[in-house]
């Protein structure tokens, strides 16, 4: 999984680099091996010159440029080391073991929406066609107007009145999980109902924010589909905020 082996068209292999690096390794090594192993005659310099050769392969391997000009390929491209896998946003540590991005789920600001029903929430009609769009495709072609995927996809991106309708139909029947970092208990995500808004900003109740320790200065909060049937079913009978009060 860290360091892939691709076949591509033409029987080809495709590796990574942290491949590349490793093989650089293990040759430099074998090499030091052979000088001491098959002759004994072999100059000291030589041999603390292939170490240092070895040396050099393994800091490449960690962090690649730590020594100066980092190690590049046939196409002028810099080698990625362990060190570039695991650092930024996008790497080993903050990508998939601290947090990992998901699909049908979205972020914005909360403000107040005191006429909502303390189980319902407003969502953003740019958030909810991203979340339920696969719903909306569904419901699109089985209602015959749209022939295909592409023409359903088309018809989304012209924000076609149909396509609202649909969505509407859509959200009745599907709750929604809403989440504040950090979840320190189980009221830090609850189920709601939701509804389509205007704006660009969740709606909440006021008083369901106690739960989740939020306010309306700024928070941000997470907004997550449930899809299988057995997820909605434990959103709508324990997850509920009106069951949680």
């Amino acid at each position: 999984e860290l360091r892939p082996i691709i076949q591509i068209d033409g029987g080809k292999l495709m590796s990574s680099d942290i491949n590349e690096l490793y093989r650089r390794v293990i040759y430099r090594n074998n090499t030091l091996i052979d000088l001491l192993t098959t002759s004994r005659s072999t100059p000291g310099e030589l041999v603390m010159c292939q170490e240092k050769l070895v040396q050099e392969a393994v800091d490449t391997l960690l962090d690649n440029g730590i020594r100066g000009q980092p190690m590049r390929d046939g196409h002028n491209k810099v080698y990625k080391s362990f060190s570039d896998i695991i650092e930024g946003k996008e790497g080993r540590f903050r990508e998939t073991l601290l947090g990992k991005r998901v699909d049908y789920s979205g972020r914005s600001v909360i403000v107040v929406g005191p006429s909502l029903s303390l189980h319902r929430c407003g969502l953003p009609r740019e958030i909810a066609i991203e979340l339920f769009q696969t719903f909306v495709i569904r419901g699109l072609i089985r209602k015959h107007f749209a022939s295909n995927i592409g023409v359903a996809k088309s018809k989304i991106r012209e924000k076609e009145p149909i396509v609202w309708e649909i969505l509407q139909e859509v959200m009745q029947g599907h709750p929604v999980l809403l989440n504040r970092a950090p979840t320190l208990h189980r009221l830090g995500i609850q189920a709601f109902q939701p509804i389509l808004v205007e704006g660009r900003a969740i709606c909440l109740h006021p008083l369901v924010c106690k739960g989740f320790n939020a306010d309306f200065d700024g928070d941000q909060m997470a907004v997550h589909v449930p899809l299988s049937l057995e997820a909605q079913a434990e959103a709508r009978l324990l997850m509920f905020s009106h069951t949680n009060l």
